[in-house]
């Protein structure tokens, strides 16, 4: 994968163990992915713009309207 061995992934999840500890784990581990997850979204939704842009456009262009209807 990125070149780690077993013996790195163990210590990296003893790491993560003493940090986090056992109870939490469960709710890092769905973080991660539903993080992962919305990432995969975001980069699949490439030609889509946020909906608070598509509202900025249309303000400005009813501003522009206006201005030139006076």
């Amino acid at each position: 994968m990125f070149g780690l061995g077993t013996q790195e992934l163990i210590i990296i999840l003893v790491i993560v163990l003493v940090i986090f500890g056992a109870g939490k784990l469960p709710q890092v581990g769905g973080a991660l992915g539903k993080g992962i997850r919305n990432f995969k979204k975001g980069m699949n939704d490439d030609g889509d713009e946020p909906e608070e842009l598509k509202r900025i456009d249309e303000n400005e262009k009813k501003d522009d309207d206006k201005s030139d209807q006076a």
